[in-house]
């Protein structure tokens, strides 16, 4: 099974002098490079972002359907009663 690696791109950013220097001090803790961390930092964001995404949509759609259910209730119950 080949590994597929990801298409990177090269950028140049500017960052406060004490997140480079963070940065280096994580990467040299795990053996990885500054890009690593910068990359692994935001993909670890844009997760968060997306699960925060998911969680407003579930919440939303458990209450409609809450509301749906309520509000069919009694028509439910009159269809199944004339299904006897």
């Amino acid at each position: 099974m080949a590994t597929r690696v990801a298409e990177v791109e090269k950028v140049t950013v500017s960052l406060p002098r004490r997140l480079v220097r963070y940065a280096d001090l994580r990467a040299a803790a795990l053996g990885t490079s500054r890009s690593q961390i910068i990359g692994r930092a935001l993909s670890e964001l844009e997760a968060r972002e997306r699960d925060e995404l998911a969680r407003e949509g579930y919440i939303f759609y458990a209450a409609e359907s809450e509301e749906f259910a309520a509000a069919s209730g009694k028509a439910v119950s009159e269809a199944l009663a004339d299904a006897r």
